[in-house]
Parts: C-alpha cells; structure tokens; sequence
C-alpha cells in the first residue's frame, strides 16, 4: 500500500474525470489497492478558460500545461490525458509511461435532419470545433455551411438540441465512455472521415525520473495501441502539426504489420494530399516520419507556409 495516495491529475470535464476514474480502477485492480489508495486532483487548464477558437491561443498545449505544471513539481504523480490533446514534444522529464486499449477511433454524425453527412440537405449547418472534421466536412460537401462549435461533449449536445446547428461530429470513443452513443444517428467510416491522430487512445503521462510510478503504470500498457499511437504521433510530428493544420492519420495493426493513411488539408478542403504506407510494428515510429516526409514532398513545400 502506498505511503500516501496516488495522485491522478486530470482536467474537470466529465469525460476527462470519466478517463481518470478509468485508470484509477484499473490500478486498483491492477495492484490490489484501495479505493483510498487513489485519489483525482482536477486543474483547471488554459483550454478549459478561453472561450474562443484554441487555434487563435496556441493549440493542443493548451490542455496540458497546468497539469504538466502539477506533475513536474510533484503535486500530483500521474496524469489522464485524451492522448490527442498532448503536443507531440512532451515538456522535459514527461513521459507516457502507458497507453490504455484504444477504443473505437471512429468520428460519429449526430443530427435530428438527416440520416448521414451525405443525406443532409444542401446549404445545412455542421458545428464542430475541429478544423479536422470541418475541412473534411468541406471536402465531402462543399455546399454545407460550417460553423464553430466549442465546449465538451454534453456542451456540444445541447447546442445541437437548441437548433444552433442541424448536425454535428464527435469522437464515438467519447460518447461511448460517457454513456451517450445513443446520441449517435450514424458512424463515419475512417475511409470517409480520417480521425484525428490517437484518437480514442487514453494516454498516462508521469515524470521520467519517477520509476516506482511508472512501474505501477507498466501494467496498463497496451503495447498494440501504443505502437499505433506511436506511429501516428511521428506523423504528426514530422509535419509540425497545430491546431491551425487540418491533419488526420490512422495506424492499425495486424500481425504484426502495421498499416498507416495519412492526410493533410487545406481550411476549406478545396487541397488535400494523403499517404498510405505499411511495414513491420517494430518500425512504427519511422514509418510515421517517413509518411510525414512523403505527404510534405507530395504536397510541395508551400503546402504548409501558406496554412500558416
């Protein structure tokens, strides 16, 4: 038994308590605690403060950096994150020391006016926050009208029940998790709508240095997921992915191969580029950067200048 409860930082929206209290069972379990053995503390992040669109404030970091914050300084010991929201260079001495079971990475259409993105009628309203999902939006329908839609999941809902808009997109995973897939009038396939990098990934930070808690933490890994993750963060990372560039990327794996798709866009969705490559698991993270290099070169190298 701990000398003292683990700490679990998390951010308060209910599907980031919904994530910690998930790894907190799972330690639990995992090592025989008790319920008091684990305890949450909730920060309240920069991303949870602004109102406005994150990719005018900075990004992805956003979310994390009051709780880096905390777990730098040993306020608390680990930390839940949706492994999307985290920058693809972690602050130094922050690791992800596990990553859980990846859940279903898939993007859901949620609406009262039509059964599916493509039935929808000419000129509707979609709500997103995700300049990802709107640039796809304006790829597959570029007569519908997109709008920007921010707040977490039950936020978002409400906005849609209240006519703000006659449609919106949200990660399956996080539906599922809070209880809300019936909210779901169709899935998207990932042929359709590319998700985001490590969606439906839970990812669980601690410092480096802290080997007793990332040895309490090794049995939560799973090693499939985090090779996939780690293979789409490459990605990412090789094209210097913001909040202000509309990217999605998707590893699978299967015997031990594993398959990467990639894309990148355009705002408007008028350009896109994509890139399929696939080689051995043990590889991922290369074939991820080489994806990366491939879809810049494909792309030419004003693709990205002129994002910015």
């Amino acid at each position: 038994m701990p000398a003292r409860p683990l700490l679990i930082g998390t951010r308060g929206s209910p599907l980031a308590l919904w994530q910690a209290r998930h790894v907190g069972s799972r330690l639990i379990a995992a090592h025989g605690l008790g319920e008091a053995d684990v305890e949450l503390s909730v920060i309240t992040t920069s991303g949870d403060q602004i109102k406005g669109p994150l990719r005018d404030f900075g990004g992805k970091g956003l979310f994390t950096k009051e709780i880096d914050e905390a777990l730098l300084s040993g306020d608390v010991d680990l930390a839940v994150h949706s492994m999307k929201d985290l920058p693809t260079v972690l602050p130094d001495n922050i690791c992800i020391a596990a990553v859980l079971p990846r859940a279903d990475t898939r993007d859901a259409f949620i609406s009262t006016k039509a059964p599916s993105l493509g039935e929808l009628p000419h000129g509707a309203v979609i709500g997103t926050s995700s300049l990802r999902r709107a640039a796809q939006v304006r790829r597959l329908r570029p007569d519908l009208r997109v709008i920007d839609f921010r707040g977490n999941v039950e936020t978002r809902l409400r906005k849609l029940g209240e006519g703000l808009a006659d449609a919106t997109l949200l990660a399956l995973a996080g539906l599922e998790r809070l209880g809300l897939a019936s909210h779901v009038t169709s899935i998207l396939s990932t042929a359709e709508m590319l998700p985001a990098v490590a969606q439906g990934a839970i990812g669980i930070a601690s410092r480096t240095d802290d080997p007793k808690t990332r040895a309490l933490l090794e049995p939560l890994n799973d090693a499939r997921s985090a090779t996939a993750v780690a293979c789409e963060r490459a990605f990412l990372a090789r094209l210097d992915g913001s909040c202000k560039t509309p990217i999605a990327g998707l590893a699978e794996i299967e015997d031990g191969m594993v398959s990467f798709r990639g894309m990148i866009l355009t705002p408007d969705g008028t350009e896109w580029h994509e890139i399929g490559l696939t080689g051995a698991a043990e590889h991922a993270r290369s074939i991820g950067t080489d994806a990366g290099e491939e879809l810049l070169a494909q792309a030419g190298p004003e693709f990205l200048a002129k994002l910015g």
